[in-house]
């Protein structure tokens, strides 16, 4: 499902259980020493789906290992990201030749824990987000908000290693399945603060992702709200 809302180039591999045998280096088995078997066989499995991924580009298996702030560092002249949550484990990797910057994120299509989205968006976010609902309640739109933060978030610091809250980004659903987030990192950005991304529910699931090129570094307005 992942490889639809990413362009050609990109390698995409996702699992929806734990089932298939995805051992782990022991680097990175001592990640996840003292957590829940759940939570292993999860980060287990989203790691085989990151080394299908380098494959297909050419890479031979090695460990996957988070670098500062979590992100976890791929090989020399590849870009990528992970995500996992109930139900879903997923990886897409490319070339830094072909992408500047990927992020993915996937959650359960159902709202978000009451007072979380307060917490998250702006009163124009918030707004913005009331008229979605209005106009198609079908839609759990602030779950699909927050997952489009993640996947911007997990595009932009392993690209510039600035660390951003939730509220450092105004992002603007579109009911097409398109998303634009403008970024205010406390420091002068390396890169454009603006990025696209696309959305898609397909239940249980909603999934995000954001692919860039390189882009130089310039002012950004704030995108305007789509129509809901």
């Amino acid at each position: 499902m992942i490889e639809e809302l990413l362009p050609p180039g990109v390698m995409a591999s996702e699992a929806f259980d734990d089932a298939a045998p995805a051992p782990l280096f022991p680097a990175e088995a001592a990640l996840m020493n003292g957590r829940r078997a759940r939570r292993r066989a999860q980060f287990a499995t989203a790691r085989a789906c990151a080394r299908r991924c380098l494959a297909e580009l050419g890479h031979p298996p090695a460990p996957l290992l988070p670098g500062a702030g979590g992100a976890p560092r791929w090989p020399s002249g590849v870009v990528g990201s992970i995500t996992h949550c109930e139900g879903y484990r997923a990886a897409v990797a490319a070339p830094a030749t072909a992408a500047a910057a990927l992020g993915i994120d996937a959650e359960p299509a159902a709202p978000l824990p009451t007072g979380v989205l307060d917490l998250i968006a702006s009163p124009a976010e918030l707004a913005h987000l009331d008229a979605l609902a209005r106009a198609d309640p079908s839609l759990p739109w602030d779950r699909v908000f927050f997952s489009a933060k993640e996947a911007t978030y997990k595009a932009w610091y392993p690209a510039t290693g600035i660390r951003l809250g939730f509220r450092d980004a105004t992002l603007f659903l579109s009911p097409t399945g398109t998303f634009a987030a403008t970024l205010r990192p406390p420091v002068a950005p390396p890169v454009s603060p603006v990025y696209e991304g696309r959305w898609l529910r397909s239940d249980p699931l909603v999934l995000t992702a954001v692919s860039r090129g390189e882009r130089r570094c310039s002012a950004a307005v704030p995108p305007a709200p789509p129509e809901a």
